[in-house]
């Protein structure tokens, strides 16, 4: 490469490269890096320090980090020397060394970058579980984190279940649980799942044999709703071993979401739960008149305005506005193209949504897709991934229709939509009036978007369902 041509380009050259630097970097790993001490003390108020005291470090050819692993240090210096990071340099390994090492040499420029990558791509969703088990053995876990913030916030919109065990530490868990343990903050995972992840994941540090037993003795949420009640007759000779291990966890637990039968026949018997808290949960439903408790902490994305248009699946000549709560065509656009909503809704539950047809257009539609082979370009009845309940008062997918469903609708109808994903049905309410479940919609897919197709002049807005 022809050098003199772009200063950042040239300055990547001198990353870690012995040849350009007069000061060797000792990270916590005993990884060695190398660096130019003028560039180091230009960049960084904490290197000048060091390296510029009149002290010892000034002369010394070797600075020590023990607390900074080499992974880390290494996007330190790409930032220091060129002003910027590759948004592939982080990884799911390096990323919250990275965050711990910028906070140290007090780099905030270059935390607000790892911040936004995380929060704007795949980041949180895919690795939220890794990065958060990594943060809660190196940072201190203050409210004011804003990292550990968007990894709980990310964590906690993923079933545990759904968890591989060996993403989430005991630590990580901890504070996932401790973050939103009578907090109301979104949370997806029923409390008795909770429980079964934690009792597992304590046993499966206990022994190998230990977890495999409990993996039998605890069965998920569906496989109780689907079989003959199970009661747990022998417990684990080393439950001990497993109720040390689940302490810290334990008290981040609301065993009074889990019902008391289940208690009673699962729980209870693996001797894993202290005594005290189990008699408070039974003492709790004999003096309690209120036993509405969710069966899941926090609220739940029905109670939240989680539903916003997502620009990135959209019609060309559709517009999206008011943070992301309405759409709307381009005047004189007459083809019918389609919008979806960011949320994706893939887990058990009930989902519901309301749309407001805030102008009209020649034909309204509104329902769920999925986002396979979807194309935005046109109108989502008519592709096979695509349920739609139209203001003529039809039914399509996938240009199959169903008439005479409800009576036709236009401006300022509000069409709310009822998603079972229990029984994978789809129900509507035009303007509060509920009609039948679509039957004719059987086992949709398991994992389904809110979606709108319209023309011009239409406007709609979607926002989370009002029951009143």
């Amino acid at each position: 490469m022809t050098r003199g041509y772009s200063l950042e380009q040239d300055l990547r050259l001198l990353v870690n490269n012995p040849k350009y630097s007069d000061v060797e970097i000792l990270c916590e790993d005993e990884k060695i890096l190398h660096g130019c001490r003028a560039i180091l003390a230009a960049r960084s108020d904490v290197f000048d320090r060091l390296l510029y005291n009149g002290m010892k470090e000034s002369y010394e050819k070797q600075i020590s980090f023990p607390k900074i692993k080499s992974a880390g240090m290494e996007i330190i210096l790409e930032y220091i020397y060129t002003g910027s990071v590759k948004e592939e340099s982080l990884t799911k390994d390096n990323t919250v060394e990275a965050f711990y090492a910028a906070d140290y040499f007090q780099l905030s420029d270059l935390q607000d970058f790892i911040l936004k990558t995380v929060k704007n791509t795949n980041f949180a969703k895919n690795y939220s579980p890794e990065l958060l088990s990594k943060i809660s053995e190196k940072m201190p876990l203050t409210e004011d984190n804003i990292l550990l913030n968007l990894l709980v916030e990310a964590a906690a919109n993923i079933l545990l279940n759904r968890i591989e065990f060996g993403r989430l530490s005991i630590m990580g868990l901890k504070y996932l649980l401790s973050c939103t343990y009578e907090k109301e903050k979104p949370f997806v995972t029923p409390e008795y799942e909770v429980f079964r992840y934690s009792a597992i994941l304590a046993a499966k540090q206990v022994s190998n044999d230990a977890h495999k037993i409990f993996m039998k003795q605890l069965p998920t949420l569906e496989q109780l709703e689907n079989t003959s009640p199970i009661k747990v007759e022998n417990k684990f000779t080393g439950h001990q071993k497993v109720a040390k291990e689940l302490e810290t966890l334990v008290k981040f637990i609301d065993f009074r979401r889990i019902k008391p039968q289940i208690l009673a026949d699962i729980i209870e018997p693996l001797e894993i739960i202290p005594d005290k808290i189990i008699s408070n949960v039974y003492r709790y439903v004999a003096l309690s008149s209120n036993l509405n408790l969710n069966n899941t902490r926090g609220i739940s994305i029905n109670e939240i305005g989680y539903y916003f248009w997502d620009k990135s699946a959209c019609g060309s000549k559709l517009v999206i506005e008011d943070n992301g709560k309405i759409v709307y065509a381009l005047d004189g656009y007459n083809s019918h193209q389609s919008v979806r909503a960011k949320i994706a809704l893939e887990d058990k539950g009930i989902f519901e949504w309301d749309v407001i047809i805030e102008k009209a257009c020649s034909y309204s539609w509104v329902g769920v897709c999925a986002s396979e082979n979807l194309n935005y370009e046109s109108w989502a009845g008519a592709q096979p991934t695509g349920w739609v309940l139209g203001s003529g008062g039809a039914l399509y997918n996938h240009n199959k229709v169903v008439r005479n469903y409800c009576p036709a609708f236009g401006d300022g109808a509000r069409i709310a939509v009822h998603l079972d994903m229990n029984k994978r049905t789809c129900t509507f309410s035009v303007n509060g009036k509920k009609y039948r479940e679509v039957s004719e919609w059987n086992n949709l897919p398991s994992k389904l978007y809110p979606v709108v197709s319209f023309n011009s002049p239409g406007r709609f807005r979607i926002l989370p369902h009002q029951k009143n």
